[in-house]
């Protein structure tokens, strides 16, 4: 397994970086990056947006603009805050960083930035100290659905908890739930009511308890600064220049706290690719990317298309595979261009069941092994993890090793964490354990200590919970070898300590064997040889994908479980489930046209993207207003900062009087059953509760008026606007059908 930026971590000054030690100076920094890859370096100024192929150097043209910025003293270390989405990419990014000679730059992800500011601040915005954080939310959930008499299976609960998470980062409230989750076209695993009150019953739970969740973090950061403004400018006078990575993964959440972070400044690097968008059921939408010349119409926008993982014949599957997609991103796309020598083409293999397929999967996996290609630069993807217990097997029966990922955190395993103690009680207290009396080098020690955990020198048989604990242990021993080649003094104490870097980094060690993961899970990632198994319909795109966007997705899944591989690509699918059953599946239609005997689907024509720099037109010699702001809501009533959703929708706090004409909402609430009725929707799909409330006491007069409501989307105003007009004017609506 390898991480797509293709450099080592760990220990400093190997791997990644082309230099001895850091450049000489900021030109220095500049070296060795293609013209695009510069002009992200060079652009410091003003925002910028990179469009960045799978594959084409993304990491290193931002962590080289960071250095050359530094290195050339226009950016003080001190106040570039570079957000990334995972805590293994923050930690690369610092040490490239490091690398580079840009020393002192913050590499956080979105939480843990906030909650750094969260804990600074909460005496002073709140007082006291910061409440706990939970460790596994699903617990809490499961509570709440105890107190309401509501049973839930391991699924549901599990199902219903990521509800209230998508609920959260899309900053819906509970009573606007079943209506939000309505309009996403989102899967629900109980009846949207159902989860409201539960999502209710959650929040109330945590008040009672006195704890807050992951979400809360991002969500009471974004209170604070949204209500003090001293605090707010406080923070910005520490941060003044932002980098975005991933930043077609941002949610609305994320958004606003970005938005907050910079104020009326436009110092904001953003990185991403619209065609990589695989995370929307976890709200992260591309829409910020998409939109980021209409919110800074002066934008530098610098596209990457030199694909540096690849070769040709894998991008070609790529770009054609984006060639046939519809919708927004898809105009955006990107066309790649390989800077790699020519491979083998991909290959296509249909089998008569999965059994089959995993069985052909792993055989061919030995035979590449036993050719020379390495374990760890092979990898089997799927779609669900359901998928993967036939392929443990399959390949333990071909004795090939093998790691899942994406399952558990590395350092969080049981193995790992008893692991670590043994090994930190062997490095205090070494000379009094009997293990070491004949071991001197670092590889042997921690073969030594490890031994009394369960390691041995040969892999246990079979697949499963036994064989998965020895490849952990593995993991651990093929670092130290590492570590003592890098610094043939290393002692178990550094050893530890290196443990304990990468813990914090989430920077697991590679495990010698073929990794097993998700489409998911593999993202950030690369290998040699890939093979994506499953590619049939039902299966990708999913039972469950239904709408165009949706079905769009998926096709984006499977982009980027192909630009995951460098040289050689197996795709494979079975007729059937099980041996003997009926032969009723088939290739998943993303492939139509692609693999050889087939006709292309009816889809875009043209070509993508191609690289380059649009250089954006200053505002002001536009004509055009800056970069649109958006102001704190307040209390129409009190003037207080309004941060609850719902209390944002009537722009007044809950507890303050409403001025609603109570006759009016009544009105409405009839008109809205009747159009609910005839469009055969549940009421709230037309409007919420809220938002009538909000109408009734706005009592507006005018499109215009109407509009500015919060919950009256365009698309509202053209079906129902005449009739709330009329309905406000005190006049009989007409009875047109509402519906979309």
């Amino acid at each position: 397994m390898t991480a797509a930026t293709h450099s080592t971590l760990f220990p400093q000054g190997t791997g990644g970086s082309p230099y001895p030690g850091p450049p000489s100076d900021a030109d220095a920094v500049l070296e060795g990056l293609d013209p695009e890859q510069r002009e992200v370096a060079t652009a410091l100024h003003g925002p910028v947006c990179v469009l960045a192929g799978a594959g084409t150097g993304k990491t290193r043209a931002i962590t080289h603009r960071i250095a050359y910025g530094v290195r050339a003293g226009i950016l003080p270390p001190s106040s570039v805050l570079a957000v990334t989405f995972t805590n293994r990419a923050a930690g690369e990014m610092r040490g490239r960083l490091r690398q580079l000679g840009a020393q002192g730059v913050q590499a956080r992800t979105f939480h843990s930035a906030a909650l750094r500011q969260l804990q600074y601040f909460w005496p002073k915005a709140v007082g006291g100290s910061l409440p706990r954080i939970v460790d596994r939310k699903i617990q809490l959930v499961a509570d709440a659905a105890a107190a309401l008499g509501t049973r839930l299976d391991r699924n549901e609960l599990r199902d219903v908890t990521a509800e209230i998470e998508w609920s959260k980062v899309t900053q819906t409230v509970p009573a606007d739930y079943p209506y939000a989750a309505a309009k996403a076209g989102r899967e629900t695993p109980r009846d949207p009511a159902e989860i409201a009150h539960l999502y209710a019953a959650y929040e109330d739970l945590k008040r009672d308890r006195a704890v807050i969740d992951f979400e809360d973090v991002l969500l009471l950061t974004v209170a604070i600064l949204q209500d003090r403004h001293d605090i707010a400018e406080q923070v910005r006078a520490q941060y003044q220049h932002f980098v975005v990575d991933e930043y077609q993964d941002v949610s609305p959440l994320q958004q606003r706290l970005l938005d907050l972070w910079l104020g009326d400044r436009d110092n904001l690097c953003v990185v991403g690719d619209a065609s990589q968008t695989i995370y929307s059921f976890t709200g992260a939408t591309p829409d910020h990317l998409l939109d980021f010349r209409l919110r800074h119409p002066g934008a530098t926008v610098v596209k990457l298309v030199r694909d540096y993982r690849s070769t040709p014949q894998v991008v070609r599957l790529a770009n054609a595979l984006l060639a046939q997609a519809r919708g927004r991103a898809a105009d955006h796309r990107l066309e790649l261009v390989s800077q790699r020598p020519s491979g083998p083409e991909p290959a296509y293999t249909e089998y008569t069941d999965e059994p089959a397929e995993a069985e052909g999967a792993a055989r061919r996996i030995r035979e590449l092994i036993d050719a020379g290609v390495p374990a760890a630069e092979i990898a089997v993807l799927f779609r669900t993890n359901s998928q993967s217990e036939t392929y443990e097997q399959a390949l333990a029966d071909a004795g090939v090793p093998y790691q899942l990922r994406g399952a558990e955190r590395f350092f969080d395993r049981p193995e790992i964490r008893k692991a670590g103690i043994a090994l930190r009680g062997a490095a205090r207290f070494g000379g009094n354990d009997s293990l070491l009396d004949d071991v001197v080098d670092l590889p042997s020690q921690v073969r030594a200590v490890l031994s009394g955990e369960g390691w041995t020198s040969e892999p246990p048989a079979g697949s499963g919970a036994v064989r998965e604990r020895w490849e952990s242990l593995a993991a651990l021993v093929a670092l130290a070898h590492d570590l003592a080649a890098a610094r043939p003094r290393a002692t178990l104490a550094d050893f530890v300590t290196e443990l304990e870097e990468r813990a914090g980094a989430q920077h697991a060690p590679t495990v010698q064997g073929v990794t097993l993961a998700s489409l998911h899970a593999a993202k950030g990632l690369e290998w040699d040889v890939v093979f994506l198994v499953g590619v049939a319909e039902g299966m990708l795109p999913i039972t469950y994908a239904r709408t165009d966007e949706q079905i769009e997705e998926e096709r984006r899944l499977l982009y980027v479980g192909v630009t995951r591989a460098r040289e050689r690509l197996h795709l494979s699918w079975a007729l059937s489930r099980s041996p003997g059953g009926r032969p009723n599946r088939r290739p998943s239609r993303f492939l139509d046209g692609l693999r050889p005997g087939t006709t292309p689907t009816v889809g875009r024509t043209g070509a993508g993207a191609a690289g380059g720099v649009e250089r954006g037109t200053p505002a002001s010699a536009a004509g055009t207003p800056r970069r649109l702001q958006r102001t704190p809501a307040r209390c129409r009533v009190c003037g207080r900062t309004l941060t609850d959703a719902g209390e944002m929708k009537l722009m007044r706090c809950a507890d303050c009087p409403s001025d609603m004409d109570e006759g009016l909402y009544e009105r409405l609430r009839e008109w809205r059953a009747g159009q609910a009725e005839r469009s055969g929707q549940p009421d709230f799909c037309v409007f919420t509760d809220r938002t009538l409330m909000a109408i009734a006491e706005a009592c507006p007069e005018t499109s215009a008026e109407l509009a500015r409501i919060p919950g009256v989307l365009s698309r509202k105003l053209r079906s129902y606007g005449a009739d709330v007009l009329a309905i406000c004017a005190g006049q009989e609506p007409g009875h047109e059908d509402g519906g979309d």
